[in-house]
């Protein structure tokens, strides 16, 4: 009995010694299976941390490269747009009228690349894109106040707000300096720059604004009103341009001895260069007018180009008929005429209706400038009117009619743009467009002329004129070793 009782109590104890054990190697797995489950807990929670971070950064450094690609596109632009006009239109100007006029001609560009910069940066940049009413811009952005380098989301999401300011400045600069081509032999340099300073406010920066700038009255993407389709300036800068130069021709009178004297151009191969920059220029004004290096910026740079084509055929073709020959200075007409036309459509049209805008553009222009103004008899010497404001006029028409919204769906994904896709309404708003721009033009050009006229006189003397202006205005000459 004793020796079973001591058996006992060893497996008691054995037992015992067991459970305790198992405890002991329990609770330690238990303590370890909760330590790893924290190890692997905090090392998922690393790796996610991680992940999005990577995912953060690698955002951020794709929107760092897309700003830089379009903040470069957008510079290289703007200087392409100011190429246009020095030396693009001062080549293409200077070489077109008589040679005692051309440093006279080619000045008057010349000075808006310094004067218009300075109003820019002072208030009509401002007055054209700042927040306003529906007609013109206030004063908030005055002296480029609140003009820095974040982008303006309302224009362009992805370049600093300066390139947007720089790159409408070559805009604001040419487009004056077109209407020199109608005025061009006869009007003071200090009248042409007091009439520029006040067209720069009473005509530019309201119709910029209007078309372009936040709440203006025919801006289509920001909710205008009257949402008028212009990409890059036909109504802008070449109904307004085209406009104000009939209005000028007619106010000033023609030059002595129009149409009896010849007055051929001094060299065409000068207008020929001016024309060659301004074709390679104009990407800069169409495509640039994307706003960035995307593929509505090729879209409009193939637009740009095919229209210029077909302009340049449809001028010659007529000119060949009409005179029996086509003329390189034909040429180079109908290419400006084909540039001005599509540059209201480029960023709105596919590359097959560029071709016909072109070539419509063209004919029409050169009827323009040989019939019309026969017709009626005015002195547009450099055919500005014939070119930009009749070709900023159909081209305006004509993007209402050609307008794809496969290529620029600005109403919304599915909604007709033009004519042909069922939007018959949109040649109307152009039409509204274009009757908004030829009353600003007629009546601010007017209103400007008068002015001037009554403060310091427009027209130079009849001495000065037959003398020329290179040497009664400036006192030099374009061609001293011809002497």
């Amino acid at each position: 009995m004793k020796q079973v009782m001591e058996s006992m109590r060893v497996a008691v104890v054995k037992v015992f010694l067991a459970f305790v054990l198992a405890l002991l190697v329990g609770g330690s797995m238990v303590v370890g299976s909760q330590a790893m489950a924290q190890t692997s807990a905090s090392a998922q929670a690393d790796r996610i941390a991680a992940l999005e971070k990577q995912a953060s950064d690698n955002a951020a450094a794709i929107a760092a490269a897309q700003t830089s690609g379009d903040n470069a596109w957008m510079l290289v632009s703007a200087a392409l747009v100011l190429m246009m006009s020095g030396p693009g239109l001062a080549l293409f100007y200077g070489g077109l009228v008589r040679k005692k006029n051309v440093l006279g001609t080619m000045m008057q560009t010349f000075a808006m690349m310094a004067l218009i910069t300075v109003l820019w940066a002072i208030v009509t940049y401002s007055l054209a894109f700042g927040s306003g009413n529906a007609f013109i811009g206030g004063l908030h952005n005055a002296f480029l106040h609140g003009v820095g380098l974040t982008p303006d989301k309302d224009y362009a999401a992805t370049i600093p707000a300066q390139t947007f300011m720089v790159y409408q400045l070559m805009f604001a600069i040419i487009t004056p300096a077109l209407i020199a081509g109608a005025f061009a032999e006869r009007m003071k340099f200090s009248a042409m720059l007091l009439f520029m300073t006040l067209w720069a406010f009473l005509v530019y920066s309201p119709m910029a604004h209007m078309v372009w700038g936040k709440g203006g009255f025919l801006n289509a993407s920001l909710g205008g009103k009257l949402p008028c389709l212009d990409f890059a300036g036909g109504t802008v800068v070449h109904v307004t341009s085209g406009v104000s130069a009939l209005i000028t021709a007619l106010y000033l009178g023609k030059r002595l001895g129009y149409p009896k004297e010849a007055m051929p151009p001094h060299s065409v191969v000068l207008s020929f260069i001016g024309a060659c920059l301004l074709w390679v220029g104009w990407f800069g004004f169409n495509a640039g007018s994307a706003l960035s290096a995307g593929t509505l910026a090729t879209s409009a740079f193939i637009t740009t180009h095919f229209a210029t084509a077909t302009a340049v055929i449809g001028w010659s073709v007529a000119e060949w008929i009409r005179q029996g020959k086509p003329s390189a200075l034909g040429a180079i007409s109908g290419a400006v005429a084909g540039l001005v036309a599509i540059t209201p459509a480029a960023g709105f049209v596919t590359p097959m209706s560029a071709l016909w805008i072109g070539l419509i553009a063209g004919a029409f222009c050169y009827f323009m400038v040989v019939k019309v103004k026969a017709w009626f008899g005015y002195d547009d010497s450099l055919d500005a009117f014939g070119v930009h404001g009749a070709g900023g006029t159909i081209g305006a028409i004509m993007t209402g009619i050609f307008a794809n919204s496969t290529i620029n769906p600005i109403f919304g994904a599915g909604k007709p743009t033009g004519l042909l896709e069922g939007n018959g309404v949109q040649v109307l708003h152009q039409a509204g467009g274009v009757a908004i721009a030829w009353t600003i033009s007629i009546v601010g050009t007017l209103i400007i002329l008068f002015v001037v006229d009554k403060v310091i006189g427009l027209r130079v003397s009849e001495e000065a004129e037959r003398e020329g202006l290179d040497l009664t205005q400036h006192g030099e000459e374009g061609y001293d070793w011809a002497h």
